[in-house]
Formats: structure tokens, C-alpha cells, sequence
């Protein structure tokens, strides 16, 4: 009887101890990857407020371009890295303004 609650004690302990070290990693992930969402956004925010003349001079022509439902222009660059496709949507407004981005799958 002994043997057996002690076989479950250490079960429960090994148990608790792999949950925390998956449960660590899968923190360490999301921490990496919040900051390469972060460098990401700060690279792309620089040109808000800027004309797309000057975007298209830094990234050269968009992959895609087409008027939103807002009636605004979106450029849409286009790569890949590791195989991964990453895309980048710029919104230009009537004046030839940036005035918003969003990433996808860009590290």
C-alpha cells in the first residue's frame, strides 16, 4: 500500500514538473515572438505620414495595389522567408498619404 501511494506521489510530482516546463516554453515562444511583432511594427510605422511616393522609393513597387471599400489605395508587398509568406498591406489615403499597414506572417 506504501509503495503504491508513493508511486502516485511521484507520478503527481513528475506530472507537475513537465507541465511546468512545457507551460515555461510555450512563455518563452510567445515572449519571442511579441518581440518580433514589436520590431516589425516599428520598422513599418516609421511610414505613417509619409507619401507613398517615398514608400515605394524604401520598398519598391507594391506585388498588388487596389482601391479599399473606404475608397483608399492598398499596396501589398509580397515575400517570402524559410519558405514562410509574409505579406505587408499599406493604406493610402486621397492625398498620398500612408495612413495605415498591417503584417501577416512577416518575422
Amino acid at each position: 500500500m506504501w509503495v503504491l501511494l508513493s508511486m502516485k506521489k511521484n507520478l503527481l510530482i513528475s506530472f507537475l514538473l513537465i507541465s511546468i516546463f512545457i507551460f515555461s516554453g510555450c512563455q518563452a515562444v510567445k515572449n519571442k515572438t511579441d518581440e518580433i511583432v514589436e520590431k516589425e511594427n516599428q520598422k513599418l510605422s516609421k511610414y505613417i505620414g509619409k507619401s507613398s511616393k517615398e514608400l515605394r522609393l524604401n520598398l519598391g513597387e507594391p506585388d498588388e495595389d487596389y482601391k479599399n471599400e473606404k475608397g483608399n489605395l492598398e499596396l501589398v508587398y509580397k515575400t517570402k522567408k524559410y519558405g514562410i509568406p509574409c505579406e505587408r498591406k499599406f493604406e493610402i489615403n486621397l492625398n498620398s498619404v500612408v495612413i495605415g499597414f498591417v503584417s501577416n506572417g512577416c518575422f
